[in-house]
């Protein structure tokens, strides 16, 4: 009845195995297979290499083609499509294998390991959220903190501007520190957050074990990168993608990469030889280039920063460190590439004549950048394909894997691996085991399998004899040193896709079709690939991309088409706001009544490179710009808005073609000018949300951002018309994105 009668019971903290490391995960994206120094490249990455060489390199180990997908496999140990996320976290096209958010019965990696008393930091890009659940509403279950981590610094889509990034803290919506004029770039603000995670963690909890995931932007398109960088690897592409693609196989010879007799493939289809090329063309490609492999440059030098940090603070010998890349280099700049990709996904043609012309901005905030096929192949040396396919270049990519308290003898690996054999591993490598429930939910078993037995052992036999791959209905697999594959023309029958067979153990890239050669073992694969999609959730087959974006779009706003946004409103990403593409709409702000002079953002969606703004000019015009990768197309009335008004907009009506339209601008209901345009935004807007009263990114218009409004804004009222035109052959005109 007395505290003096009683005894207190307190609870015991979950305590992790005597000695356990900590976990760093350093994911690259879009990296190919050689673009690592120590895989091959020229491109400098001095303090990868220097990882590298007192750990080992992993030449077996695969992905699953596409970003999402290999996150859900690298989060959770388990295949992708078993775990809901079959494809892109962009869109869920209602069956199991395909929600775009990790299922809750698959337990992530921070999840098991803060059962097991660790603490779990989630850096940069996350990517295994439904894009429809990024808004400021949620839900949160799927974004890092509701899956197992601590703490989260970075963005949930695929891609961000690296100047003027999307940027979450834990669950809220964040306007970044700094922009371009003040020198800050994402993958340096992403390892200054790493580091300030990782000491405030050895502030408080110095014997408690800790991981940090950190997934970079870095390569994703945009390629942007300090100019200084990109001018210093200019001279060093002008030899072309074939003489690069020799020289990378001869390097990775001679490295032991790949063995001693691999030869080149052909170049990938519709690849033209460099020297067939104009010397403009090639011009453009050197650069894009260029700004590429400084990018991969750039974030090499900040990842020094933090192998610094956990070196002078006694953290690096007892840290296991993984450094990989998602998946092998894209092909989504096309032939060309782009200087601003966000004009061509509308449908704006970027000729060779403006790409020249906008050379030295290539890397910088006004550009979208993308490099053309040829450097992905490149980058893929000595690999067939890229992202997306599921022949080596998209699939093979590097892993380098570094612990000194365990690792004692550096060097290759060639053991086949899989992003799903990554969570069984580092469990093994801690000694706890996957639990049975999470949260109340029954968990699926790992499907990974372990290859530990390989950090001391370079023959060891992991056990790994099967994995399925499959993307965007191209099919894989690889069992027992043997691989079928299938590349899918989109659209086409499953049916009529051509099998190839190779041999791996003889046949590092794929070169030999064994089909004819072997027809029943080619046969006895494919039926176990269907056994392998039946089993982990791939069917149906699901071969639509562009497709997928509008539908997304429409089932997620449903029949909305009315929108409030009042004054004190936060930033909204571009999935949960209003879709204006290829529709008729208006845009009409509530001011209280003017009194002189107002300027400013009344609405603005999107950066430098594409969205719209409705603002006041300095001189109090009223103006719309409608900026299509970069080219403005701007509307002003010939008046500044006369005192005492109180509504001002903007209007578009859709033209019949989907792609055109007229737009008005008006104060207080009277149309005051017009505008003709055969270009409105028609497959994205932007990659950069919305916001009221200011421009927080870089500036969408020909101002200086924020240019906060300086009136008194009450709402901001979006109605749209339901014409809205978004089918498959429509967005098919941007099919640039996927081929």
């Amino acid at each position: 009845m007395t505290l003096q009668e009683s005894g207190p019971q307190w609870p015991k903290p979950p305590t992790p195995p005597k000695d356990s490391p900590n976990i760093l995960v350093v994911l690259f994206d879009d990296v190919g297979f050689s673009d690592f120094g120590c895989y091959g490249s020229p491109i400098s990455t001095p303090v990868i290499d220097k990882i590298s060489e007192a750990g080992l390199r992993y030449t077996g180990f695969h992905t699953t083609a596409m970003c999402s997908t290999t996150r859900a496999s690298l989060l959770t140990g388990r295949n992708h499509h078993s775990v809901g996320v079959g494809c892109l976290a962009n869109f869920d096209n209602g069956y199991a294998g395909y929600r775009g958010k990790i299922s809750s019965d698959s337990g992530t990696l921070a999840e098991i390991l803060a059962l097991n008393g660790y603490r779990n930091y989630m850096v940069g890009k996350w990517h295994v959220t439904p894009l429809t659940e990024s808004g400021p509403t949620g839900p949160f279950n799927g974004w890092p903190l509701g899956r197992g981590f601590d703490r989260f610094y970075g963005f949930l889509d695929a891609e961000t501007d690296h100047y003027s990034p999307e940027l979450i803290r834990d669950n809220t919506h964040i306007s970044p520190p700094g922009n371009y004029e003040s020198g800050y770039h994402l993958t340096e603000d992403l390892f200054e957050q790493s580091i300030e995670f990782i000491a405030s963690h050895q502030a408080s909890l110095p014997t408690v074990p800790w991981m940090t995931f950190i997934g970079l932007g870095a390569c994703h398109a945009p390629h942007q990168a300090p100019k200084a960088l990109i001018d210093h690897y200019e001279n060093e592409f002008e030899r072309g993608w074939d003489v690069e693609r020799s020289e990378r196989l001869k390097r990775q010879r001679e490295l032991g990469i790949v063995p001693a007799g691999t030869e080149l493939p052909p170049r990938n289809d519709s690849v033209e030889a460099w020297q067939d090329l104009s010397d403009k063309t090639r011009k453009v490609a050197t650069r894009l280039q260029a700004a590429y492999a400084a990018m991969l440059h750039h974030a090499d030098q900040h990842l020094g920063r933090l192998v610094d940090h956990l070196e002078v603070s006694g953290e690096l010998d007892n840290t296991i460190i993984l450094i990989l890349s998602d998946n092998g280099a894209s092909q989504e700049g096309g032939p060309l590439g782009f200087v601003n990709a966000m004009g061509p996904f509308n449908g704006v043609e970027e000729s060779l004549e403006t790409k020249v012309e906008r050379l030295n901005d290539i890397g910088g905030p006004d550009t979208h950048s993308n490099f053309p096929w040829g450097w992905a192949m490149a980058a893929n040396t000595p690999l067939r394909r890229y992202k997306q396919n599921t022949h080596g270049g998209g699939v093979r990519d590097p892993l380098i894997i570094h612990w000194p308290r365990e690792i004692k003898h550096a060097g290759l690996r060639h053991q086949f691996c899989h992003a799903s054999d990554v969570v069984p591993t580092l469990l093994e490598c801690i000694a706890i085991e996957a639990p049975a429930t999470i949260k109340g939910f029954d968990q699926k078993p790992i499907e990974g399998v372990s290859f530990a037995s390989s950090f001391k052992d370079p023959e060891a036999k992991t056990g790994k004899t099967t994995q399925y791959f499959e993307m965007f209905g191209h099919r894989g697999l690889v069992h027992r040193g043997w691989k079928a594959v299938a590349y899918h023309a989109p659209g086409s029958p499953y049916e009529n896709d051509q099998w190839e067979l190779f041999d791996l153990t003889n046949d590092f890239n794929e070169i030999s079709d064994l089909a004819d050669a072997d027809p029943q073992r080619l046969e006895e694969m494919i039926s176990l690939w269907w056994e392998q999609a039946h089993l982990y959730q791939v069917l149906p087959l699901d071969d639509r991309f562009p497709e997928r974006f509008a539908e997304n779009a429409e089932r997620h706003l449903g029949h909305r088409t009315n929108f409030t946004f009042w004054k004190g409103m936060g930033h909204l990403p571009s999935d949960v706001a209003p879709d204006l593409r290829s529709r008729s709409y208006q845009l009409d702000a509530h001011i209280q009544p003017s009194e002189g002079l107002i300027t400013g953002v009344l609405i603005a969606h999107g950066d430098a490179t594409s969205g719209y703004s409705l603002y006041l000019d300095e001189d109090g015009h009223l103006v719309h710009d409608l900026n299509i990768g970069g080219s403005h197309q701007i509307v002003r009335s010939p008046n500044p808005v006369p005192e005492g008004s109180t509504t001002l907009g903007f209007h578009m009506s859709r033209g019949t073609e989907g792609t055109t339209g007229v737009g008005r601008l008006l104060i207080d209901g009277s149309t005051v000018a017009t505008h003709t345009t055969e270009n409105i935004f028609f497959l994205m807007i932007s990659w950069s949300g919305l916001d009221i009263g200011l421009d927080r990114g870089t500036a969408v218009s020909l101002y200086q951002s924020p240019n906060v409004f300086s009136g008194e804004l009450i709402k901001v009222t979006v109605n749209l018309v339901d014409d809205q035109t978004l089918d498959g052959n429509g967005v098919g005109k941007a099919e640039m994105m996927r081929e």
